[in-house]
């Protein structure tokens, strides 16, 4: 299994998480575990993803989920789960 960990902020709308996974799964990107929260206007979620047998690079899955937050007015990220365990160690 290979992890990635998503990140989607931004000011609340419809249809944030389903745009997100329907992306995902024409990616064959498995979602693992999910997490969202408003507060007030703000929607954050973050999601652990298999991407072990997705059918796209990194990349371009990054890309695809970037450009689809531009439109939306979100912040999409895409990390691998190594690089945001070094990144969030105490």
């Amino acid at each position: 299994m290979e992890k990635a960990v998503i990140t989607v902020l931004g000011n609340d709308q419809v249809g944030i998480t389903a745009k997100v996974c329907t992306i995902l799964a024409g990616q064959n990107v498995n979602i693992l575990d999910i997490s969202q929260t408003i507060v007030d206007t703000y929607f954050n979620m973050v999601m652990v993803v298999d991407i072990a047998k997705a059918n796209v690079t990194f990349e371009a899955m990054g890309e695809e989920l970037a450009a689809a937050g531009d439109a939306m007015g979100l912040k999409i990220k895409v990390q691998h789960t190594a690089i945001f365990d070094a990144m969030h160690r105490i």
